[in-house]
């Protein structure tokens, strides 16, 4: 069983069957509230990782799965270049891992297990020398409203550096980052930021300055990168004792 991290109650853990991966299949489509199993063709060419709960018989209680790519030649082969043109991106000089349908059982809500999950990160990073994260960061529903706060925050502080940001590709988008003229209620922000997302922002993560409107999936969802070697050296000090 090739274990990744286990701490305390929770063990991350890759996939080593195909019994694993319909496990995984299964989490998201709950997860996810779709209804027919959620699979794609990606599932077969990607490492899934599975957070299992040891006080709960194993339940697996969080998934998520992983692309890895040499360098930004090859970013068009990702999930996120099919809603996102990812063509400034093609000039990264690094290995590459896409972080794809990532989600937590709904009946469980310790923190722990993102916590868990991202040390279970922090090892793959470590072990096969990446240098950027990305992939696509969901808010739950496709109403733009709900969400303009985290927005005009995204849009304040956040957006991707010129020389990485993605652009438009897919037929329906939320142009936040040119549309919004308000200031950002701090606390509303934080409170509607996916969490996934907000621990990305917390270590210096950037985003792409528009959200694609995925109707099939009922999300909203913005391209979200994170270069291993501009987290702050005090998060990386946090993410290797999560991880140790």
């Amino acid at each position: 069983m090739a274990i990744l991290l286990g701490k305390g109650r929770y063990r991350a853990r890759l996939a080593l069957s195909p019994q694993d991966v319909e496990a995984a299949q299964a989490l998201r489509t709950l997860a996810f509230g779709t209804d027919q199993t959620d699979q794609d063709d990606f599932d077969s060419v990607c490492a899934h990782i599975l957070v299992e709960d040891s006080r709960a018989d194993g339940q697996l209680v969080c998934c998520f799965r992983m692309l890895t790519i040499d360098n930004g030649s090859e970013v068009d082969r990702s999930y996120s270049a099919r809603f996102y043109d990812l063509s400034a991106l093609r000039d990264f000089d690094g290995r590459m891992v896409e972080i794809g349908r990532f989600c937590i059982h709904p009946e469980w809500t310790d923190p722990d297990i993102l916590r868990v999950a991202w040390g279970a990160m922090t090892n793959f990073v470590d072990d096969n020398n990446v240098e950027m994260l990305f992939g696509c960061s969901s808010f739950a529903g496709t109403e733009t409203e709900d969400y303009l706060d985290a927005f005009a925050m995204l849009k304040q502080r956040h957006l991707a550096p010129k020389r990485w940001l993605p652009r438009v590709k897919a037929p329906d988008v939320f142009k936040f980052a040119s549309r919004l003229r308000r200031r950002p209620d701090v606390k509303k922000a934080m409170l509607r930021m996916p969490p996934l997302l907000r621990t990305y922002l917390m270590m210096g993560g950037w985003v792409s300055d528009h959200a694609v409107v995925d109707r099939h999936m009922n999300t909203l969802h913005v391209f979200t990168g994170l270069e291993v070697g501009a987290i702050p050296p005090a998060r990386k000090r946090l993410l290797r004792a999560v991880a140790s």
